[in-house]
């Protein structure tokens, strides 16, 4: 048979961290490469009694089919939650329940982007949304990373010169993969610049509820009085990734369209996934949930870094410290191979993922490598550290 693909897919490659993830799961693996949460900070216990209430007493709605825009108490929760301790959410505002957040991505590029049009990103950047961006034949315009956020700069730069840009897309809170925090100025100078250039903000905040040290900087759509920012939330890493539940808080116009999409997709998210996630935030002590979250990854950073100072420094290795999400960049130093450093640390058994791997141009050069935190146990990570200190002595000797 001669397949015959779509010109969609034709380009698309396997994800680099799906393929690292099929050799880290050898259980002789540590799993750097990774980015799930720590076992510890899965509610088990609780999602398992709250199954069994809901499928006790509210069976069928549990199991029918239900409304595309979402389970409504759950989408009532959202919006006070998201008002209450994110001032997110105006009266031309609505809200719609995904699978996961990731598709927030695919839902706003496509009701927003036609083929060839342009999605500015940080570069680099979740290769999981520049996947989305690029399935639905968009252009990416990469923007670097500077310490504190997308270079403003460069952004209107990029303005300028791409007049078919449609989205600005941004993970302003511990980017995935640097760990940077965008300030608030910047912040403040994105919104402005969208508003100027009539282009949309997709910010995307998967990892807003586990700062672990800093303050809290305000949302971007937070501000947004003019109807211009796509919010992308998610509970995968506050409950539980395998529920699949996000949402996006978007202008109405947007969401509609946006929900007319999800119906062709998948009809809409897992009803019974979005009735424990109502239940656990509204029924157990959410507040409490997510400070146990904090106090879990504040000492597996801690640990982490610990270790870098001691093994990994020496051999000019540097690192972003980030105030929290899941993820260190980490730095080799220019005469370094990345690739090779990532390469002969994974015969060895340790797997992080190439920093270009992230970037809008994969080809470009590279010095950085992320390493997560969260998936390796303390054991892992003291043995993993380690064992990329070797690998750093035999190549930065």
């Amino acid at each position: 048979m001669d397949y015959r693909f779509s010109d969609r897919v034709l380009a698309l490659k396997p994800s680099v961290i799906r393929e690292i993830l099929k050799n880290s799961s050898d259980p002789d693996v540590i799993p750097f490469s990774a980015g799930n949460p720590a076992p510890e900070a899965f509610p088990a216990r609780e999602i398992a009694q709250i199954s069994q209430a809901i499928l006790h007493e509210h069976p069928i709605a549990a199991l029918q089919y239900s409304i595309t825009e979402g389970h409504p108490p759950l989408r009532q929760t959202v919006s006070a939650y998201m008002r209450a301790h994110h001032q997110i959410g105006r009266e031309n505002d609505d809200i719609l329940i995904t699978s996961g957040a990731q598709q927030v991505m695919q839902l706003a590029c496509k009701v927003l982007c036609n083929e060839n049009d342009v999605v500015i990103c940080e570069t680099p950047s979740c290769i999981g949304s520049l996947n989305t961006f690029r399935s639905s034949k968009a252009r990416l315009r990469g923007v670097a990373v500077e310490e504190d956020g997308m270079d403003m700069q460069a952004l209107e730069q990029a303005l300028k010169e791409e007049p078919n840009a449609r989205l600005i897309y941004t993970i302003p809170n511990f980017q995935n993969p640097t760990g940077v925090t965008m300030s608030l100025a910047k912040r403040q100078k994105m919104y402005r610049l969208a508003k100027q250039y009539n282009v949309m903000i997709l910010e995307d905040n998967p990892y807003g509820d586990l700062r672990i040290s800093g303050s809290p900087v305000p949302a971007v759509k937070s501000f947004d009085e003019d109807g211009i920012v796509i919010y992308a939330g998610s509970f995968s890493k506050v409950i539980s990734p395998g529920l699949r539940v996000g949402f996006s808080i978007a202008p109405k116009p947007v969401t509609q369209k946006m929900v007319v999409c999800k119906q062709a997709d998948d009809v809409h998210t897992n009803i019974l996934a979005q009735m424990i996630c109502n239940a656990f935030i509204n029924d157990y002590d959410y507040s409490g949930h997510l400070e146990h979250l904090r106090t879990v990854y504040r000492r597996r950073v801690q640990l982490t870094t610990d270790l870098i100072n001691r093994y990994l420094a020496p051999y000019g290795i540097t690192y972003h410290k980030a105030e929290g999400g899941l993820f260190l960049w980490c730095t080799l130093p220019k005469q370094a191979d990345m690739q090779e450093f990532c390469r002969r640390s994974a015969e060895k058994k340790v797997c992080v993922v190439p920093g270009n791997a992230f970037l809008v141009d994969e080809s470009a050069p590279c010095q950085s490598f992320r390493l997560n935190f969260s998936t390796p146990t303390l054991e892992q990570i003291e043995k993993g550290v380690a064992i990329l200190a070797e690998t750093a002595a035999q190549m930065l000797r």
